[in-house]
């Protein structure tokens, strides 16, 4: 048996090149799927600690998209697409505010939601392309399953122009199945989150590089887009994906902690906390994310076996000050490796491999941090 070698963001660092671009002037425009665009390379995840309205609403002002969770009754979830769809802050094209704001024809936020495969997970597709909802997200655990093109194909004989994005996946072979079965954009991702533990209780999984550059070596050749889904921990990570080829980079972890997603702060020690957790826990599974990891059939949730932990996160004020810290880590890299759009980064820039001690060597170290820093939060 052939192993071959795979690796993950920690893995390498870009390379540094000559350089006339300033960071404040490089452009960060790109596509979720081949019919919309983003201003910003940016989504936030579809869990239920992250993503209902609020959050999506902002990530669609600041330019890019958010996805909303399926752990809601199917009325629940398209109310929640409907308040961002109707919201006054998206209602003006002309607005300053919305210049780089994600909006679709009639000059409203756009929004994507979650769905899952089935019939039951046919009834909420259909429930959000009546909603209006702009991108469809089938969204499993394994995407490289039988379930997945065929869900995939009945939404797009139910509305040929609804937009689907499908995963996830880690591997060339998965992203051709997708792509042949009508998939718009191809997630990229299994097991790099930090909340989950897929490659620690099945083993399985590539790390999220490799996966995306795989996936990306099989789908520009469609001319499908790849979203990388999971494992960004600092903006440097999130730079890394999008010159690796990833069209758009899945947020969770580093977004959680904010305003803006489901859920009341909480003390915990003299600080403030929100709960973050993971679709494959067993709180979430047992609230509806089952179907994700194929586990709908236990009814006793004593059965299930969990690919994911239950945690907490600190709280950390606006998502828009995140948003503007991994925007700005992503356009630093981009004028130190001397590109001006997101398709010079991917084109042009190199990668090196480093070892341990180049890791090591790269974080704060010999140092007592006397005050943190936005973009660089303690791991402990």
């Amino acid at each position: 048996m052939k192993i071959r070698e795979a690796f993950t963001f920690d893995d390498v660092l870009l390379e540094p090149a000559e350089s006339s671009v300033l960071p404040s002037d490089t452009q960060l425009t790109t596509r979720i799927t081949k019919n919309i665009e983003l201003s910003i390379p940016l989504v936030s995840a579809a869990m239920d600690t992250v993503t209902e309205s609020n959050m999506a609403i902002a990530m669609a002002i600041a330019g890019g998209m958010g996805v909303i969770h399926r752990n809601l009754d199917i009325d629940i979830q398209v109310e929640e697409v409907k308040k961002v769809k109707q919201s006054k802050l998206g209602k003006s094209k002309k607005s300053k505010k919305n210049k780089t704001s994600s909006l679709d024809n009639e000059g409203r936020l756009r929004v994507a939601a979650a769905t899952t495969v089935g019939d039951k997970g046919f009834e909420r597709a259909v429930a959000l392309i009546d909603a209006e909802t702009d991108v469809i997200v089938v969204d499993t655990a394994h995407g490289h399953s039988t379930q997945v093109p065929k869900m995939i194909d009945r939404i797009k004989n139910r509305s040929n122009s609804t937009q689907i994005i499908a995963g996830n996946v880690a591997t060339k072979e998965a992203t051709r199945s997708l792509i042949d079965s009508g998939a718009d954009c191809i997630k990229v991702g299994i097991g790099p989150g930090s909340i989950c533990t897929t490659r620690i209780i099945a083993g399985v999984g590539i790390p999220q590089l490799t996966a995306i550059m795989d996936c990306i070596e099989e789908a520009k050749n469609s001319d499908v887009t790849v979203i990388a889904d999971g494992g960004i921990k600092y903006s440097g990570d999130f730079a890394k994906s999008i010159a690796a080829g990833a069209d758009v980079a899945m947020i969770g972890s580093l977004l959680a902690g904010t305003d803006e997603t489901p859920g009341e702060v909480f003390l915990h020690q003299g600080r403030q906390f929100k709960s973050y957790r993971g679709m494959g826990s067993v709180a979430a599974m047992a609230e509806g994310s089952a179907d994700r990891y194929f586990q709908s059939d236990m009814g006793d949730t004593g059965k299930l076996v969990p690919e994911g932990i239950e945690g907490q996160v600190p709280y950390i004020g606006s998502v828009n000050d995140v948003i503007y810290q991994l925007i700005g880590g992503l356009r630093a890299a981009m004028g130190y490796t001397g590109c001006k759009d997101i398709r010079e980064f991917q084109d042009n820039t190199k990668f090196v491999k480093i070892s341990p001690a180049s890791l090591h060597e790269s974080h704060i170290h010999d140092v007592f941090i006397t005050r943190g820093a936005p973009n660089y939060p303690s791991r402990g």
